[in-house]
């Protein structure tokens, strides 16, 4: 983090040129340019750096440490289901690549392919994995004979690459993304069955817990589940400024597709010959930025404890005449008390900043408490606390502080919940009939809709609603299914619904 390094002033000397707030804050508002709001939050928040190659982002360490806290995490979970973590290649040979054949065209656009080495052609090109089923598997059924060596559980915590895509966003659609994937192998289909709700709440738990933005779980359509998968489940996110649904993350049950194409066969109690059932499952950097785009405003990030490597900033206010010596030595000791308390804190002593530049700074960062101690606070003996969330000021006194501290995180980390949840479900409708669907989508909502789950009829609403801003699609049919009365019709075919299923725009 650049110069935020806890250093104490020279005292006397040339007085330095102090900067005042000026060019700090943001050009573009969220309600007005969502898009340039964004892209100007990741970079002045020092997220990331723009590269020189389309799509491609460098993710800067205030990004890549919400990444570790949310991976220490989900790596100790899936260890207490005894998946093991391994590291396969980047690289896929196509005869691999092209065995199953609904997963291969899934793919096949996003491929990325190297074929020269120096100046010389490769005599074969070879693939760089999109997704590591192909990569993986040949090994499965080297591994997998008898039952005895079933299941099969293993991560890998790695960067995948997808080339072809238009409109590339940092973390939520970037041609290189990191993510963990985790391929499991079973002897009935009970096993895998239960293994994906498993991951799945795990998934819910980094959203929902962690990255403090509301999900809901289901299963996604036939048309919109992994290519050659039997069935897709996903955490389903919600963008309300620009009314999009977000895949957050999935966890597939595979079935058997996969271990016929690759022969991934074992001999059962009886002796008999039986194929495996398979799940893969992921999440990956795209977590940061619906983070961004759920709880930023107008004055950049806006993180929560539970994912802020600094979770409190203490920053000195010395006026004209004040006890400066007192003041950074107050500093010092509330940050070496919070630091002791296992609070995440930092201190900003930096002399070429005013205090307002400074607060304006870590605003933009998305800081979730900024300390300040000035002469008044420091002849009272407390501490001044702003809540990034809601800018609320709250005077805490020295001798209350590490509890007090702890509260206020606390309180913020469910207030970003309750925020982001109030507002998705204000943007949810549900609706009956087709002109009832457009109103709402016209108004950028998210729409429940009883359905007939008839692959033919989600393919005609994508084409009925293609425009400019994107087809409506499925997006969820979530496991918690409101009550659907006998003789409901579904809203774009008329014939008898089967059951209710989130539809909207979507990333």
């Amino acid at each position: 983090m650049a110069g935020a390094e806890s250093k104490k002033p020279a005292s006397g000397g040339k007085k330095k040129e102090v900067k005042k707030e000026t060019g700090l804050g943001l050009s573009y508002r969220k309600e007005e340019n969502f898009g340039e709001w964004y892209s100007e939050v990741v970079v002045n928040g020092e997220m990331i750096e723009y590269y020189d190659i389309s799509g491609c982002y460098i993710l800067r360490p205030w990004a890549m440490s919400i990444w570790e806290i949310m991976q220490g995490f989900f790596d100790p979970e899936i260890k207490k289901m005894k998946i093991k973590n391994c590291y396969f290649p980047l690289f896929v040979s196509p005869g691999v690549l092209q065995k199953e054949k609904d997963h291969v065209e899934g793919f096949a656009p996003e491929v990325a392919w190297v074929t020269k080495s120096g100046e010389s052609d490769l005599e074969i090109p070879i693939a760089i994995r999109p997704t590591s089923e192909t990569v993986m598997y040949p090994y499965y059924s080297k591994w997998i004979r008898g039952h005895r060596d079933l299941p099969l559980k293993l991560n890998q915590w790695c960067n995948v690459v997808r080339w072809e895509f238009s409109n590339p966003t940092p973390f939520i659609r970037s041609r290189e993304f990191l993510w963990q994937e985790g391929h499991t192998a079973f002897a009935t289909k009970e096993e895998a069955d239960a293994e994906v709700l498993e991951i799945l709440e795990l998934y819910r738990r980094i959203y929902e817990e962690y990255l403090a933005i509301p999900v809901i779980k289901g299963k996604k359509s036939e048309l919109e589940k992994f290519a050659g998968g039997l069935y897709t489940t996903s955490v389903e996110a919600f963008i309300p400024n620009t009314g999009r649904g977000i895949q957050g993350a999935t966890s597939h049950c595979l079935g058997q597709n996969f271990a016929k194409m690759f022969e991934i066969s074992f001999e059962n109690e009886k002796g008999e010959k039986a194929m495996v059932w398979q799940n893969s499952w992921a999440y990956s950097t795209r977590t940061i930025g619906v983070m961004v785009m759920v709880h930023g405003d107008d004055k950049g990030l806006v993180l929560p404890p539970k994912v802020a490597s600094v979770q409190v900033i203490v920053i000195p206010v010395p006026y004209k005449d004040a006890n400066t010596r007192g003041i950074f030595y107050a500093c010092s000791e509330t940050l070496k008390i919070l630091s002791e308390a296992g609070i995440r804190a930092e201190s900003d002593f930096r002399d070429n900043y005013s205090p307002g530049w400074k607060y304006s700074h870590w605003e933009m960062k998305g800081v979730p408490l900024r300390i300040e101690i000035g002469p008044k606070d420091l002849a009272n003996e407390q501490v001044r606390a702003v809540r990034r969330d809601n800018s609320a000021k709250i005077d805490i006194p020295r001798a209350d502080l590490v509890e007090k501290v702890k509260e206020l995180l606390r309180d913020i980390q469910q207030n970003l919940f309750d925020v982001a949840k109030q507002k998705r479900d204000a943007c949810i409708q549900v609706i009956h009939t087709w002109d009832e669907f457009m109103d709402a989508l016209n108004q950028r909502k998210m729409i429940l809709a009883p359905w007939c789950d008839e692959e033919e009829v989600e393919v005609d609403v994508k084409a009925r609603t293609k425009g400019e801003m994107g087809a409506a699609k499925t997006l969820c049919s979530p496991f918690d299914q409101p009550e659907l009365p006998e003789g409901t019709k579904c809203f774009a075919s008329g014939k008898p619904a089967k059951k209710w299923t989130y539809w909207g725009r979507s990333y």
